[in-house]
């Protein structure tokens, strides 16, 4: 098996006719595709940023106003040092901030796509690239994280990118450092990631090399403990209030439930075929071309023990933090798709593009037919409505005469960030009346409520939280006038 395997072409000019691959080749032409789709997606759906990223433009506009950010605010995020400096220049520019921050998320979709054909190509060749760039635009759970502006897609961006110059060219040092730096100060598993490739790198380089790639290694813990410290007082403010947050809100897990959570979310991520082909591509790939999985395997363990060592150290077990695992996953798929083009021309080959043709056509049907398209459209339409219907409540008149009387309160913590960004409110002036601490508060001034089942469904009722206060929360409370509603809430006053 492993006589059948050819060597790939290095990137560059043909090296028997000298020429260039041509600017309008496939891989060009399809990224321009999937860069006009996403603009037409962006113009068509007009949604917004989701809980956290709103938080960090929340924070980045108290910096620009002088104001030590709030991060800790009543069940607000963790905190994420270069999303909260690109949440400070967004805020410049005022209300469009939250607009332009998911357009921006967005182009790191498109980027991130470009950055996994460039692995997967740079270890597998073309077609496997193509495919495993083609398997993460149908895994509709990361264009959807895109369109809310979650901080996963140009963190993963980051890592991908960092993989797939490190995987053309090994040790190749400074611009990975960086990469992986600017990863770091977004989700804190970068730090092994940075830790690891720093020990790869030393042995060969020298001293000064050393100290700069020792500098950037270490930049980012210590700009995020710094933060933490001069806002709360607290350099291990993020561990703590993470693991805090988790506890509260149920998303701990123990040891003994991390393995069938990995397998799981896995599969909920790539999806049940992928997630088998991905294996069946890892088997095959380490036969055929073992020296050319060194860094996707090398991807794979490190997000999967960083999964491991989220869930011993109490911090929230979500999907999200196997993204990386999961990207390879689709990487290893696209090896079990399109690998018949690392072999020799024979039957082998074309026993296996003909099985992988028909693994495509069976991967469209399982699609078609499993999978509600109005699904996503409804849900990209709601966030859009409800945001909007938000905003027209919350710039009523009546509601803003309201605000005189006291703060702003909501349900529960969901629909602070989006509050406060709209009414440029600080955190005193919008509460959530499931926090116990504000009781003494919510007497006085304006309630919002969620008035349709959606609405409550996603912005009224705590997940995990199924108690009487909970309920009680979306209850108008006595004494309290109605003054205004929309389509999605209403405001109640009293004064």
């Amino acid at each position: 098996m492993a006589s059948a395997t050819i060597t790939r072409p290095a990137p560059g000019p043909d090296p028997e006719t000298g020429r260039r691959p041509r600017w309008a080749s496939w891989p060009v032409l399809l990224l321009g595709a999937l860069a006009l789709g996403t603009l037409i997606g962006f113009v068509v759906y007009p949604t917004f940023p989701n809980y956290d990223s709103y938080y960090s433009l929340l924070w980045g506009r108290e910096l620009l106003h002088g104001v030590k950010p709030s991060f800790d605010a009543y069940r607000a995020p963790t905190e994420h040092p270069l999303a909260v400096a690109f949440g400070a220049l967004l805020s410049i520019v005022g209300d469009p901030a939250d607009r332009i921050m998911v357009g921006a998320t967005l182009a790191s979709f498109v980027i991130l796509a470009a950055g996994l054909y460039r692995l997967a190509r740079a270890s597998f060749g073309t077609l496997v690239g193509l495919a495993a760039a083609g398997l993460l635009c149908t895994r509709f759970d990361f264009p959807f994280l895109a369109a809310r502006a979650y901080i996963d897609i140009p963190y993963l961006g980051f890592v991908v990118w960092a993989a797939a110059l490190e995987a053309e060219r090994p040790r190749r040092g400074t611009v990975v450092f960086v990469l992986l730096a600017c990863a770091g100060l977004m989700r804190p598993e970068a730090w092994l990631l940075s830790g690891l490739y720093f020990l790869w790198c030393f042995p060969p380089a020298d001293w000064p090399q050393r100290v700069r790639y020792a500098v950037l290694t270490g930049l980012p813990p210590v700009l995020w403990t710094a933060l933490d410290w001069w806002a709360t007082g607290d350099p291990k403010f993020s561990l703590t209030h993470t693991s805090g947050l988790a506890e509260e809100l149920g998303r701990t897990a123990g040891l003994s439930h991390i393995p069938s959570a990995t397998l799981r979310f896995l599969k909920n991520l790539d999806k049940v075929p992928v997630f088998y082909a991905g294996i069946a591509g890892l088997i095959v790939a380490c036969v055929l071309t073992p020296r050319r999985v060194r860094m996707p395997v090398a991807l794979l363990v490190i997000g999967l023990g960083t999964f491991v060592l989220v869930g011993l150290a109490g911090l929230s077990v979500i999907d999200r933090y196997l993204l990386v695992p999961s990207l390879v996953v689709m990487v290893f798929a696209a090896v079990a798709l399109g690998g018949w083009t690392m072999l020799r021309p024979g039957r082998l080959q074309k026993a296996w593009a003909v099985a992988s043709a028909l693994l495509v056509v069976y991967g469209v049907v399982f699609t078609v037919t499993r999978v509600n398209f109005s699904t996503f459209t409804n849900e990209l339409v709601f966030r859009g409505d409800s945001h909007a219907s938000l905003k027209a409540l919350l710039n009523n008149p009546k509601v803003r005469a309201g605000m005189r009387c006291g703060p702003v309160s909501t349900p529960n913590h969901k629909l602070i960030p989006d509050s406060r960004w709209i009414l440029k409110a600080p955190v005193s002036e919008v509460i959530a009346r499931s926090d116990a601490s504000q009781r003494g508060r919510i007497g006085r001034g304006v309630a919002i409520y969620a008035t349709n089942r959606q609405s409550l469904l996603r912005s009224g009722l705590t997940s995990g939280v199924e108690t009487p206060e909970d309920t009680a929360d979306n209850l108008p409370m006595p004494g309290f006038t109605w003054v205004a509603a929309t389509a999605y809430y209403g405001a109640y006053v009293r004064c």
